[in-house]
């Protein structure tokens, strides 16, 4: 069953208890990989493997959001600024123990290409904190083959 979460601002993303930021380099410059993020959301099932649906809502002001395992999102887009900056909040999901969740991507120049940086901000109950510092792990992984999988996407390799 979806839950209202707490809505929070772009000010979380540096202030929530939890916070996992994970940065990678890809060969693809910022205005493409902004493109990739904030308008070609349901692209993102082409590229981040634990996303198996993407939807924009309200004319790209939200998405609505499927992952593998069943967890749902509809999310509320709080920063697109192209091509340096996307970010959002969850306003409700299924996952047990959230309280807030917010995610920016921050794009920077780094030679031809990018260096991305993904920063997963949240907060919920002691258990919900605990199995996301057990999970940074995995979430390093999916981030890291997430790039990957988009830069071959966008380099059309």
């Amino acid at each position: 069953m979806a839950r209202r979460l707490r809505p929070v601002e772009i000010d979380f993303v540096g202030a929530a208890p939890v916070r996992l930021v994970f940065a990678r380099n890809i060969a693809a410059p910022p205005e493409q990989v902004f493109r990739a993020l904030a308008e070609d959301v349901p692209g993102w099932t082409q590229w981040f493997s634990a996303v198996t649906s993407a939807r924009a809502t309200d004319g790209g002001a939200g998405r609505e959001i499927g992952l593998r395992g069943g967890t749902r999102f509809t999310e509320t887009v709080l920063v697109a600024k192209a091509p340096d900056v996307y970010a959002y909040r969850v306003d409700t999901t299924n996952a047990p123990g959230a309280r807030a969740l917010a995610e920016e991507w921050r794009l920077a120049p780094h030679g031809t290409g990018t260096r991305v940086r993904w920063t997963f901000a949240a907060d919920g109950t002691a258990p919900f904190r605990f199995a996301l510092m057990l999970a940074r792990p995995g979430l390093k992984r999916a981030f890291r083959d997430a790039m990957t999988s988009l830069d071959r996407r966008l380099s059309g390799r």
